[in-house]
């Protein structure tokens, strides 16, 4: 078992556990954003959202909104991002999928710096009509 997170969840390496529930994990990241940055692991491995059996999701959910709510309690804060990187290419550097959740501040410089495009009538058309096939399929 090489999985850094499927190793923690065996409890063969230490961690600082938040919170446990029938499906996930919650730990400090050791490297974190902020003080206060969480992980939300799923107890099975998975690679990646994707793979993440749907009924599953549940159990993970209730995991990161308690875990969201003490961190946001414990640090008074306004606000907290809670993302999840997928494959190498969106910065996922650990293939066993996991929810960040990060407290943010006022003027904390982090940023998405992002080139929004604009869809024109036919594109916007096409483009959901191409998404609402594949849900179809």
């Amino acid at each position: 078992m090489s999985c850094i997170f499927c190793r923690i969840i065996a409890r063969e390496i230490p961690a600082e556990i938040l919170y446990e529930n029938e499906g996930a994990v919650a730990i400090l990241d050791v490297n974190p954003i902020h003080y206060g940055h969480a992980l939300v692991i799923p107890k099975k491995h998975y690679k990646d959202f994707l793979e993440v059996p749907e009924e599953e999701l549940g159990g993970m959910m209730r995991a990161v909104h308690i875990v969201a709510h003490a961190i946001v309690k414990s640090y008074a804060l306004e606000g907290f991002n809670f993302f999840s990187n997928n494959g190498s290419i969106a910065g996922q550097s650990i293939f066993h999928f996991h929810i960040h959740i990060t407290p943010r501040y006022a003027n904390d410089n982090i940023r998405f710096v992002l080139q929004l495009k604009k869809y024109d009538d036919t594109t916007i058309r096409t483009t959901a009509e191409k998404i609402r096939a594949a849900i179809q399929e």
